[in-house]
């Protein structure tokens, strides 16, 4: 793969699969552009990354704060060529009649309302030069019901549809559209969850492992590359076979 000439922005990319997405396109001759909302931390990164690496803070469930960092990375960095969109939200654990209001809304602003606006604001820059690559992260949670946490489900489910919508209507164009399916990551997300969650997580998967964020970032920037020039409309799953497998 090669990333020469290219700029990829990333969003929730000051850690965990963002930040290891970053560092493989970097690794490949890319410049890419980092969103997240902690600016020290983003700060940090692109200094890890080195001269390719710019960053623009911004909560990704504020729209006006989102479309001011894609503007800016379009000012820091040229066109954009590839938008992957990973920042999420987990949410809250609670049944469906006790799951709050107020994180229902949150969830769904971060996980879903965030994607669309991101989509519409870059997406008429690459159907006018007819080129470019979008990448959504989904879940485990785009493809099976999961019980407790109901307002990411509802979500990622959401997410997968408007992947598949984006590269029905831009397939002839250019520009591209998948979702990569993360299974038990570790991530600060996962990290958070108490240790007998964390083995059960292993226990269910076939491989019997977590995977790492750089196994998935290898999907991912292949996606994004000219080298899946034919993959559109797709849903990749990097779960160690979860999905293939096994129910949840």
């Amino acid at each position: 793969m090669d990333f020469a000439d290219r700029h990829v922005v990333i969003t929730g990319a000051s850690t965990g699969i963002g930040k290891a997405t970053a560092t493989k396109i970097v690794s490949l001759g890319g410049a890419v552009t980092l969103i997240a909302r902690r600016a020290e931390l983003l700060a940090d990164t692109c200094t890890e990354l080195g001269g390719l690496a710019q960053w623009a803070a911004a909560d990704v469930g504020d729209k006006e704060q989102l479309e001011a960092a894609l503007d800016l990375a379009v000012t820091l960095n040229g066109p954009i060529d590839g938008l992957f969109l990973n920042a999420a939200s987990g949410g809250t654990f609670a049944q469906v009649c006790d799951y709050p209001e107020e994180s229902f809304e949150e969830v769904l602003t971060v996980n879903l309302r965030s994607p669309w606006w991101a989509i519409r604001r870059v997406l008429p820059a690459m159907l006018a030069r007819g080129t470019g690559s979008i990448l959504l992260t989904g879940s485990l949670g785009s493809e099976r019901g999961m019980g407790g946490n109901a307002g990411y489900v509802v979500a990622k489910h959401g997410l997968r549809g408007l992947a598949m919508a984006v590269a029905a209507e831009v397939a002839g164009s250019g520009v591209r559209c998948n979702l990569v399916i993360p299974g038990f990551i570790e991530t600060p997300m996962l990290a958070n969850l108490p240790a007998e969650a964390h083995a059960a997580m292993a226990d269910r998967t076939p491989q019997r492992r977590i995977g790492q964020p750089e196994e998935l970032a290898n999907v991912a920037a292949f996606l994004l590359s000219d080298e899946a020039s034919y993959v559109t409309a797709q849903g990749w799953a990097v779960d160690g076979g979860v999905l293939g497998t096994v129910a949840l």
